[in-house]
């Protein structure tokens, strides 16, 4: 008997091979299923199985069956939900950012870590899918032999973040090797946000097309993991990279340009997704294929925000004044009012601290065509903060302890981004014609980095 189906949760194409493991070890003879759309087809003896059989060993693994082809399977969201919820956001920023002076978050490791840990505890029901049959496999052996599986347990977690963390340090490395210039690393930020927004939409399953995006685990690699130890299983999961939200993390990783950066993503990302997947034997009867695909979802919408995020930081970096926050100081100039004082031997004199938390001040008003003495006093010197990159006026350089001088000429007028060496911390030079009414000197009034610092240590 051959028969037509839509599955309903399907996010890679690791999920397509679970969905045709279920199915054969329910007696199907043969099955076809596009990642895309979700649409199957099934052939089997009812002698020896039936569709209802089939159906409950796929949905095991956390997947919905519904026999035959809907004209949009999987697509009930639509494009309007999300072209709204992006629309909010949008608004509300704006509304936001025009009454406070609190601009786009950076993606630094205070707000990565912590997104990162919530979308590995989301994905941790995907695991459990990908991955749960490996685990169960050397719980079964424990028990036979009559051991507890608390330490099995451990070896695999322990595993599994190694593995991780090494693959994030590599990812790091070769990001730091390919990204030579601030310029360069803005655009790998660039191209790994907006991967990370095309996986936050293949999770939310709204373009089915975007289903074929990614990487397929090599099949050797998953034959070998079965009947293996548990921490041989963990230090393979590393190279399960048919998992959508592993590969953004990846891509992340890399574009940090940082191989400690990269170890220490890949390491938060583990730990969140273990909670789940070791427990997965009580949660199983709890979660349902409908909850388990709205936690799916609910992490997509997450690596979106770290989409946008990354995009914003990597316009940061390459100095085009097209990111958020310097857009949005620019629309704000024809607002300001007093001009910035000069120094008695004709240059403009700004001086600003170097914190744990940030720049202290973040924003400078300076005239074009002058001379400027920017005095930097090292107080709280971090591995992120430790450098200053100016794209547009070609500035990099190290943050000493104590003060230093940069001196440099604004050559036109608009609004100047700059920010840490990792694109994390913002700031700008706002220039404006000499002898104008146009701007407020901001330099005399201190305010701490909108942004907040990275987290990092020195």
């Amino acid at each position: 008997m051959n028969i037509r189906f839509t599955a309903k949760g399907i996010t890679c194409k690791g999920c397509a091979d679970i969905i045709k493991s279920q199915a054969k070890e329910a007696k199907a003879s043969h099955i076809e299923i596009d990642v895309a759309t979700g649409k199957g087809t099934v052939e089997f003896d009812e002698k020896e199985t039936s569709t209802k059989r089939i159906f409950a060993s796929i949905e095991k693994k956390g997947y919905e069956c519904i026999e035959g082809w809907p004209e949009k399977p999987g697509t009930k969201p639509g494009y309007a939900w999300v072209l709204i919820f992006l629309g909010i956001l949008i608004v509300v920023y704006f509304i936001y950012t025009s009454y406070s002076d609190i601009g786009l978050p950076s993606l630094s490791p205070q707000i990565s870590y912590a997104l990162l840990f919530a979308v590995g505890l989301l994905t941790g029901f995907h695991c459990i899918a990908m991955c749960g049959g490996f685990v169960l496999g050397y719980t079964a052996k424990d028990r036979q032999e009559g051991r507890n599986s608390y330490m099995s347990h451990l070896k695999y977690g322990m595993g599994k973040i190694l593995s991780y963390t090494i693959i994030g340090a590599l990812f790091g490395l070769l990001g730091s090797i390919i990204a030579f210039t601030p310029k360069m690393r803005g655009i790998a930020g660039i191209i790994a946000g907006i991967f990370l927004l095309l996986f936050g939409l293949r999770m939310l399953n709204v373009f089915p097309t975007l289903g074929k995006l990614g990487f397929r685990t090599a099949p050797f690699i998953t034959r070998r993991l079965y009947g293996k130890s548990p921490i041989v299983i963990g230090l393979l999961n590393g190279l399960m990279i048919a998992c959508g939200p592993l590969q953004a993390v990846y891509l992340m990783a890399a574009a940090s340009g940082s191989m400690l950066e990269g170890a220490k993503l890949l390491f938060i990302f583990a730990l969140g997704t273990l909670p789940v997947m070791l427990g997965f034997a009580y949660l199983t009867s709890y979660v349902t294929a409908r909850l388990n695909q709205s936690l799916l979802k609910a992490s997509g919408v997450i690596v979106m925000v770290m989409g946008l995020i990354m995009v914003n930081n990597g316009l940061v970096l390459t100095g085009t004044g097209y990111d958020v926050g310097s857009m949005v100081v620019a629309s704000e100039v024809p607002n300001f009012g007093a001009e910035p004082d000069l120094a008695e031997k004709g240059y403009q004199e700004i001086r600003m601290e170097v914190l744990a938390s940030g720049w202290n001040p973040d924003r400078f008003i300076l005239k074009k065509g002058v001379p400027v003495r920017w005095i930097i006093d090292g107080k709280e010197i971090t591995g992120c903060n430790n450098a200053i990159i100016v794209p547009q006026l070609g500035l990099e350089f190290k943050i000493k302890q104590g003060e230093q001088i940069i001196e440099f000429t604004p050559p036109e007028k608009g609004v100047i981004p700059w920010s840490c060496w990792m694109g994390m911390i913002h700031g700008q030079f706002i220039v404006v014609e000499g002898g104008s009414d146009q701007t407020v000197a901001l330099t005399q009034t201190p305010t701490l980095s909108r942004q907040g610092g990275c987290g990092c240590k020195a």
